[in-house]
């Protein structure tokens, strides 16, 4: 079994949070290795996930949280943001929610205002939802290494 460290962070629902969690995800992928091109991306992306519960998962007179989980893992970051407020186990999570399919699920069909989550599905490797309660939004990107020719021009880029 695979080891991994997890982090946890609740901010209120409210925009001008997502520069503090755009900063954290930046620190932590940042840590573990990630090229500056792929810090950007994930800051993008969580920027999205977190902006599209802050503008459609609560209503107007409501106080509202958002959870996002980090699982920090040697080949990958998988990040966890969810509306409800709720804690969560990462790992039961995981197994309860599948892959998000465009073209099988109309993104409608989660939450207006979707545009977002067509983002997210183009910046991170796999993007997994489930709406049963809230929408929980699993975003994960692997980290990739650079191969190298004899000359030390990149040619391509792998999975670790």
């Amino acid at each position: 079994m695979k080891t991994f460290d997890f982090i946890q962070m609740r901010f209120p629902a409210k925009a001008e949070y997502v520069g503090i969690i755009r900063l954290s995800i930046s620190g932590i992928a940042s840590r573990m290795g990630f090229n500056y091109e792929e810090i950007e991306d994930l800051k993008i992306a969580i920027s999205e996930a977190v902006t599209n519960t802050v503008t459609h998962a609560y209503k107007e007179d409501e106080i509202g949280e958002v959870s996002i989980g980090f699982g920090v893992y040697s080949d990958r970051l998988e990040i966890m943001v969810s509306d409800r407020g709720e804690s969560f186990n990462f790992e039961e999570i995981k197994e309860e929610i599948g892959p998000y399919h465009p073209r099988e699920s109309p993104i409608e069909n989660l939450r207006e205002g979707g545009l977002g989550l067509f983002l997210i599905d183009a910046l991170m490797d796999k993007v997994e939802i489930n709406n049963d309660y809230g929408v929980i939004v699993l975003m994960t990107k692997y980290i990739h290494e650079a191969e190298v020719d004899s000359d030390d021009n990149e040619i391509s880029t792998t999975q670790q």
